[in-house]
């Protein structure tokens, strides 16, 4: 006899009530050990395929500030190739497109092409110009960034997500844009392209070697699958904490246990060496994972036996027991 347990419960303790379905069950699995990576963001699906939308360079004159560039102006960037990338510093989907599009700031500036990030914060502390410039400092962005706390130059260009790149030709036309991490080789061969079109000279067709570390290295987008959950209860979702949430009020609020402690007999007595691989032979065993544990694995000769198992810890969602 073998008894089995199906027993989920995550690193946070977070115990999962519910899965039926095997996609269910890989999903809940990766949540559980995916939080270090990073969250996807809501721009990881957008591709690109958001239709066009027309924008407005003179909305650059309601920028708040600028860093590294005095204020620039529709009319001043006549003629320019103009990038404007929508930022705000602590998106992991925009830091990832970063080493890009400062790479191509250094590489066709003297071609003609002048970039602008426009940062628009999405949260409160993303507004404080002293924060933002110390992450423009330690990002190495030189490139004049265009400071959009009002959301007015956001608006201008009627945009919708973190990160989104237009390209603005000479004429003052946009000409392509992309929203969200990917497509790389098609944004900067649009760049070569407009740049040859405003008389660009020495253009050249390679494309910049990026070398992305740390926080700024690509997703393994094979293995992400859980999605991005926000702290703030306006946004959050999956909230875990016994009791729910309290909005609007202080609140001592506890962490879930990080695993929850079990025992089992068999005959009343500790299964010595009929112990499954989960406990030991006294019986001892604890559910951290999201995972099927095995309990008692009877050698021969399999005899009827009375099986009992005791949680001795709150927090624990049990599906099915095998025996057999």
């Amino acid at each position: 006899m073998a008894a089995l347990i199906q027993a989920e419960a995550n690193k946070h303790g977070e115990v999962v009530h519910a899965r039926r379905d095997l996609d269910r069950r890989r999903f809940l699995v990766t949540t559980a050990t995916a939080l270090a990576a990073t969250p996807l963001g809501i721009l990881g699906s957008a591709k690109g395929l958001i239709p066009h939308m027309e924008g407005e360079l003179s909305s650059l004159g309601r920028a708040t500030e600028w860093l590294n560039s005095p204020p620039l102006t529709a009319a001043g960037l006549r003629g320019k190739v103009v990038l404007i990338d929508f930022c705000t510093y602590t998106c992991i989907n925009w830091l990832r497109t970063l080493p890009y599009v400062r790479a191509w700031a250094a590489k066709y500036r003297d071609q003609g092409l002048v970039v602008i990030g426009v940062h628009t914060p999405e949260f409160t502390f993303e507004q404080d110009i002293t924060n933002v410039r110390r992450a423009v400092k330690d990002m190495r962005v030189d490139y004049p960034i265009a400071i959009d706390n009002d959301y007015a130059i956001w608006r201008g260009f009627n945009n919708e997500y973190w990160p989104a790149l237009y390209l603005v030709d000479g004429q003052g036309r946009i000409r392509h844009h992309y929203f969200g991490e990917g497509e790389y080789e098609q944004s900067e061969r649009m760049i070569q392209q407009l740049l040859a079109e405003a008389g660009g000279r020495g253009v050249g067709h390679e494309l910049v070697a990026v070398d992305a570390r740390g926080i700024e290295a690509a997703a393994d987008w094979d293995s992400l699958q859980s999605p991005e959950n926000y702290v703030g209860y306006e946004r959050t979702e999956n909230f875990a904490s016994p009791g729910g949430a309290a909005l609007d009020q202080r609140r001592v609020y506890a962490v879930p246990g990080a695993s929850v402690r079990f025992r089992v007999l068999s005959d009343g007595q500790a299964p010595g060496a009929a112990h499954g691989i989960d406990v030991d032979d006294q019986g001892h065993g604890t559910a951290t994972e999201q995972r099927l544990y095995q309990l008692i694995r009877q050698p021969k000769p399999i005899v009827d036996r009375q099986f009992e198992i005791e949680f001795l810890d709150s927090g624990v969602g049990t599906f099915v027991f095998t025996f057999g």
